[in-house]
């Protein structure tokens, strides 16, 4: 199987992106370790300005990689309305080229109203969204559940990006989420996380045990696969190539 192996900028952290100029100098990194594409976090854009975006999407495609576009936002507010912010991020993700823009749920209210306004921003743009459980309330699984079961009675087109990490932040079994949400995930955050005295934080997956493989197995295997995890060594070609491998036989 000729899986898709994606590359999230942040992987290789945020100090890291800015002493080597920001996003796109990593792209050659990524390209050269054999990845299919890579995940830009606008977080770590300067603006995300049209010429910022532009440039960033002709160094993406000079180096033949697909992309995700990831905004940290929610698709609903806190008192559960729809983002308004929508449009313009899919545009965004569009001027990037992009095959999706990701966000996270947030205070998910279902309502007629807002599937109908959701499924006309959709449709006007190529962009297909992808809704991930983050480490709020929100993303815990009845909500992620809730908002898949609606969306797939409703035939819009959104899919799940399922972060195999997330599930232990907000103290929900990832095994649990992976048996409930399978057949509605498009995109995998392969990431695995060691729970501690200090709390839970993100390991590289050489540093883990057999929980994350077995978690991977359980989720569909023909959609891409996005390192998350900490990406850290001399050689971050070499690094990246490693994974990439790993994660493309796994």
């Amino acid at each position: 199987m000729d899986r898709k192996i994606i590359v999230v900028t942040a992987a290789y952290g945020r100090d890291c992106i800015a002493a080597l100029g920001g996003q796109a100098a990593v792209l050659p990194i990524i390209a050269a370790a054999g990845a299919d594409g890579v995940e830009i976090r606008r977080e770590l854009l300067n603006g995300a300005s049209p010429d910022e975006l532009n440039a960033l999407a002709h160094a993406i495609t000079t180096h033949q990689l697909m992309a995700c576009y990831s905004a940290p936002e929610a698709l609903y507010l806190d008192d559960g309305t729809l983002n308004p912010a929508i449009p313009a991020l899919l545009h965004e993700a569009s001027q990037l080229n992009a095959d999706w823009l990701k966000l996270s749920l947030g205070h998910y209210q279902p309502t007629h109203s807002q599937f109908t306004t959701l499924q006309q921003w959709l449709a006007r743009s190529q962009v297909r969204l992808v809704i991930e459980n983050d480490q709020t309330a929100f993303g815990r699984l009845a909500p992620m559940q809730r908002f898949a079961a609606d969306s797939r009675a409703l035939k819009l087109p959104v899919s799940l990006t399922f972060d195999m990490a997330n599930w232990l932040w907000v103290d929900e079994s990832p095994e649990e989420a992976a048996h409930r949400l399978a057949s509605s995930v498009g995109y995998i955050h392969v990431k695995a996380a060691d729970v501690g005295e200090r709390g839970v934080r993100a390991i590289a997956l050489d540093d883990a045990g057999p929980r994350w493989p077995a978690l991977l197995s359980m989720l569909p295997q023909d959609v891409p696969r996005g390192i998350e995890f900490p990406l850290q060594g001399a050689d971050l070609t070499d690094v990246t190539r490693h994974y990439v491998s790993l994660l493309r036989k796994e």
